[in-house]
């Protein structure tokens, strides 16, 4: 097969393409995937061979990541934030409004943030907008500026500057998104329920993750939920649940899609692989929120994947400086809760399915192909098709890795998967045909559905 001015051929002998798993030959052009070609015919041009345990995957999209500069760049920052995700195979990430500041409520917030992460990204990056009380005006102005939709919270966030919203606020920002032909991520856990259940359970101390556990009950993700289909359905606005951690939402949520409902969720892969009865005392590395639950749990988030009501897995990267952690009196309540998992999510996802007796070809429709539709960048990022972006990723499934912290790209090397086994390398990653060294951040600023 000819194609001279191909500037890279890709041959592997295993490929996640959209219609399964095959051998293949890709060649890229100008950034973009010009051909898929068998395996023995490939197109002329430069040859990369992946080794014979390499399995060649589209680059995954996270949707879910929390960069948190300008503002606060000593918890994280693009450069680093994105070299960690090229490692783990991430090629597209989408920042979180939140963490930062300015928070990006507004359209000068979203050009600090554009400003602050030009020439400084090693994967292509977009941004969601933040919807907070009294920054509805600004949101079609948003929306024109390129963020591919907004995100509230409906329980206190964590930071002062991005307040949540209430019930009418959260009605009131869905039939915004809907006007706008947007959609509203929602952080749902139930304010007054979180209120009840503050203090902690007689016997149980702060470095106790039961009592942690206990202060984040399922009930105020499940009665939130219900409250975020309620306002679906009277508005017809599209609500995407994000970091779903209840299994015992999800019939609501599966009853809202039968329904016709424009509601979708995702999860991440803490909720996947750990287990609330397995954190040891003061391990304040685990604290998230929605917390990791018990196993029972776990299990039937994995059925809610595999039916297709939870529709993808995204890392919630949420890092923070080590002392936020308060791991030197391993006080759950007093920690930050988030989970750094950016560079780790796609092996920790993989080592979790393989023995769920799911395939690759399931990993990467729920961490590339998914998200990517959802995006509205579907046949762009997330597959190995004519015409998507050439975002390749060189993954050796069988080979195993422990986890050290100190080899971990994101600013703090602060984990709870330190130590974990886990089966699957990322060797190599390529954005738009170029590998991605860190040495060369040449990731682009993408723009959602609304800009001109």
């Amino acid at each position: 097969m000819t194609g001279a001015d191909l500037d890279l051929v890709v041959r592997a002998r295993r490929a996640v393409l959209p219609d399964g798993e095959r051998a293949c030959s890709v060649g890229v052009r100008d950034g973009r995937i010009a051909v898929v070609a068998a395996y023995d015919d490939p197109p002329v041009g430069d040859v990369v061979d992946l080794a014979d345990d390499e399995v060649l995957l589209p680059g995954l999209v996270d949707a879910h990541v929390h960069v948190n500069e300008p503002g606060r760049t000593d918890w994280e920052g693009f450069d680093s934030a994105t070299r960690a995700a090229a490692r783990g195979g991430v090629t597209t990430l989408v920042d979180m409004p939140l963490n930062s500041i300015p928070p990006t409520v507004d359209v000068p917030a979203l050009q600090a943030k554009r400003a602050a992460a030009t020439g400084k990204v090693h994967v292509d990056v977009g941004f969601w907008g933040g919807v907070v009380p009294g920054n509805l005006p600004d949101l079609a102005g948003l929306h024109r500026a390129g963020v591919f939709g907004f995100k509230c919270f409906t329980a206190p966030s964590g930071v002062d500057e991005f307040p949540h919203v209430d019930a009418r606020q959260l009605e009131q920002a869905l039939a915004e998104v809907a006007r706008l032909g947007s959609v509203l991520l929602v952080h749902a856990e139930d304010p007054e329920v979180l209120e009840a259940s503050a203090q902690l359970p007689p016997g149980t101390s702060p470095r106790d993750f039961a009592g942690f556990l206990a202060t984040r009950p399922a009930s105020a993700e499940d009665r939130a939920v219900e409250q975020v289909v309620a306002a679906s359905r009277r508005t017809r606005g599209r609500a995407h649940v994000v970091h779903l951690a209840s299994a015992s939402a999800v019939p609501v949520l599966a009853a809202a899609q039968s329904e016709g409902l424009p509601v979708t969720a995702e999860t991440c892969p803490h909720y996947l692989a750990l287990d609330a009865a397995q954190v040891p005392e003061g391990a304040t590395e685990f604290k998230c929120c929605p917390p990791v639950r018990d196993a029972a749990n776990r299990d039937a988030l994995w059925d809610a994947l595999r039916a297709g009501t939870v529709g993808c897995v995204v890392s919630d990267h949420s890092p923070c400086p080590p002392a936020m952690k308060h791991r030197d009196s391993g006080d759950f309540t007093a920690a930050w809760g988030g989970i750094a998992s950016v560079q780790l999510g796609l092996p920790v996802v993989w080592t979790a399915a393989r023995r769920r007796g799911q395939a690759l070809t399931d990993v990467v429709r729920w961490m590339a192909s998914a998200p990517a539709e959802r995006l509205g960048l579907a046949g762009r990022k997330g597959s190995l098709q004519v015409g998507a972006d050439a975002d390749l990723c060189a993954f050796a499934p069988d080979e195993q890795q422990t986890v050290d912290p100190s080899a971990l790209a994101h600013r703090h090397p602060v984990t709870p998967y330190a130590g974990a086994r886990l089966c699957g390398v990322v060797r190599r990653t390529w954005l738009r045909g170029r590998p991605v060294t860190g040495d060369d951040p040449h990731g682009e600023l993408l723009v959602g559905g609304g800009a001109p």
